[in-house]
Formats: C-alpha cells, sequence, structure tokens
C-alpha cells in the first residue's frame, strides 16, 4: 500500500509508476493544462490522458509549463478504438506523442477491447514496448475473459488494467484475478462521477474520520492497493482529494465500503459496448 502520494507501486516488468494520479477525462485543452499544473504543484507525478479525451496537447503544455523534470512524472494515454490495429496503433501513437510533446510515453494502454482488432492493436504496442517508445503497455476495460484471450495469444503481459471501480462497481473477480496474474488494476470514476458523494455510509465514515468523502472512497481505494486517478479541474479539489495519506480506514470500515457494492457502471458494460 502507498503511503504517501508520490509512493510507488512496481508494475509487473520492473517500471514503477505512482499510486495516485490526476485524471483529465474529456475536459478542454486550456483546463487540462491548468489542472496539470495545478497537480504537478501539489505534489501529483502521475497524470492519465487518452486520444479519446482530445486534450493530449494540453496536457503536454501542463507538463512544459510546470517546470517539473519530464523524468519526474508518469504519462499515460491510451490508443481509442477506430485507431485499433497494428498500423493504425502505430501511428496513433505517433500522434499522441507528438500532440503531448513528449519522447516517449511510460504507459500506454488499449482503451477498450474491440474484439476483432486488440490483440493485432497489441502486437503493435509490444512492439513499441520492445523498441522503447513505451516503457510499460496494458490495457483499459478489459474482463477477465479478454486478459486470458490476450495472455494467451502474446508476447508480453499487460502491467495494468484501468477499469471503472468504485464502492458501487467493486469488480472482485477481476481484482482478485488481476492480483494472481501481477497485473495492476487501476481505477477510473473512482467516485463514480460524484455520484457517491451523497451516499449515507459513505458520510458516516466521513464524519467518523473527519474527512470528505471523496476522501473516504479514495483511502479505500488504495488500501484495496487499487491505483487511482480521480479526475478534478480545481486547485482545492486537487489538493483534497490527494490529503487521504494521515489516516486509515479500520477493517470493518473497509467491509462496511465493501458491501455497498451494486456492479452499477456509469460506462459501458466492455461486453456489450458500441466500439464506434
Amino acid at each position: 500500500m502507498i503511503d504517501h502520494l508520490q509512493d510507488t507501486v512496481t508494475l509487473n516488468n520492473g517500471v514503477t509508476m505512482p499510486g495516485f494520479g490526476l485524471g483529465v477525462y474529456k475536459v478542454d485543452e486550456q483546463t487540462a493544462a491548468d489542472s496539470v499544473k495545478a497537480a504537478l504543484k501539489n505534489g501529483y507525478r502521475s497524470i492519465d490522458t487518452a486520444s479519446y479525451y482530445d486534450n493530449e496537447a494540453g496536457v503536454g503544455r501542463g507538463i512544459k509549463e510546470s517546470g517539473i523534470s519530464r523524468e519526474s512524472i508518469f504519462v499515460t494515454s491510451k490508443v481509442w478504438n477506430d485507431e485499433q490495429g497494428y498500423h493504425n496503433t502505430l501511428e496513433a501513437f505517433e500522434n499522441s506523442l507528438a500532440k503531448l510533446g513528449l519522447d516517449y510515453l511510460d504507459l500506454y494502454l488499449i482503451h477498450w477491447p474491440v474484439s476483432d482488432t486488440y490483440l493485432e492493436t497489441w502486437q503493435a504496442m509490444e512492439k513499441l514496448y520492445e523498441e522503447g517508445r513505451v516503457r510499460a503497455i496494458g490495457v483499459s476495460n478489459f474482463h477477465v475473459h479478454h486478459l486470458q484471450r490476450l495472455m494467451a495469444n502474446t508476447r508480453v503481459k499487460p502491467v495494468i488494467d484501468q477499469v471503472e471501480y468504485h464502492p458501487h462497481l467493486t469488480q472482485e473477480s477481476l481484482r482478485v484475478f488481476c492480483e494472481q496474474e501481477n497485473i495492476q488494476l487501476e481505477a477510473w470514476s473512482p467516485l463514480k462521477k460524484g455520484r457517491l458523494l451523497d451516499d449515507p455510509s459513505i458520510n458516516d465514515l466521513a464524519e467518523k474520520y473527519g474527512k470528505t468523502p471523496a476522501q473516504i472512497i479514495l483511502r479505500w481505494d488504495v488500501q484495496n492497493h487499487v491505483v487511482t486517478i480521480p479526475k478534478s479541474t480545481h486547485d482545492e479539489r486537487i489538493k483534497e482529494n490527494a490529503s487521504i495519506f494521515d489516516f486509515a480506514l479500520a477493517n470493518e470500515d473497509m467491509q462496511k465500503i465493501d458491501s455497498l457494492n451494486q456492479n452499477d457502471r456509469t460506462g459501458k458494460n466492455p461486453d456489450s459496448f458500441d466500439p464506434s
């Protein structure tokens, strides 16, 4: 478990990444730049974007204007559904690098398991990884059977599976599988797009610990050994989200949050989504 904002987890290829970071899902370029600068100023060292977010240029500008060295920042991006396939993925990667203004990525993910192309996409990512263009490769929104198929047909095991994960969607079987396979689970939408902040049980715990509901949920992530990347565009909320390392949830309170699971998604089910 990470004990500080800049503490890291070690991925299955030996690369380390911060256990806590900033997500910039679908914010405009200027907001992305400002959010990245605010996060880096407040000690964050991991930034998660994607070509689909259409703000990689803003993220790159924020990194450059922050004054923090590139080597100190862990940058993740993702290949979108209509960019998948071997040659398309190589082109998409170059486009992302150009927009970000970077020479390499720390982590590159398949955004969704587009059934007829994700194996070809992964082969391209293996090439990028073996050439040193990206330090680690992984996936997003993969169920267990997607991971099993990928690992049975490719050379490099994914280091991470980034999925929707929050107290209403605990994905326990996936979490256990990833632990067994040494694949790091990472949470997107850890606050369920804000819909969990009014939950009575979460608010009772917030009052008990003298923390905000968001801090309770993000602390639950950390204690479950799940990397988390909450999105925020406000300086104070960016700072507040990361202020979770001065307390610990008791085991009975962790179990209380676990019991809130409803298998309820805000996003699509990877088995039934439209890849367009």
